[in-house]
């Protein structure tokens, strides 16, 4: 099978009507190295850099309340920074770059996502693409 390991998309094919920032950045846990008393921070397999995390919420409204808020995983050698928030929002709009996801099963037996990003950023201003048809091609 040609598709093994994470799986490469584009920011719009996961959050279709964007994505807030509603957490810190953490760092990951790595539960395998840490101890009862030392907290290991994950490092990224490929990279050897931090993983990072941060809680956001799809901002689609057909998405179930339950699977609203979702953790993106950021690898950075150095802690992401969320954009400066906006005013008159509640939440700080955020946009990810160098996205992949990996299906796993969970612990309920259900499908569900990992979510990694090589960079968080502000939202980039919505361009227009134009769309071509046929006869503009002629």
């Amino acid at each position: 099978m040609a598709l093994q390991g994470p799986i490469p998309v584009a920011f719009q094919q996961v959050f279709p009507a964007g994505c807030y920032a509603v957490g810190e950045v953490e760092p990951v846990r790595d539960f395998d190295a840490s101890t009862s008393g030392r907290d290991v921070q994950a490092r990224d397999k490929q990279t050897q850099e931090p993983v990072w995390q941060i809680a956001v919420m799809d901002a689609d409204p057909t998405v179930k309340a339950s699977q609203k808020t979702v953790a993106v995983k950021v690898v950075s050698a150095t802690r992401p920074v969320p954009p400066a928030a906006m005013s008159g929002l509640p939440f700080t709009p955020v946009e990810f770059d160098g996205m992949t996801v990996t299906p796993y099963v969970n612990q309920q037996g259900r499908l569900a996502y990992s979510i990694r990003a090589r960079e968080m950023r502000a939202p980039r201003p919505a361009t227009r693409h134009a769309v071509t048809s046929r006869e503009d091609a002629a």
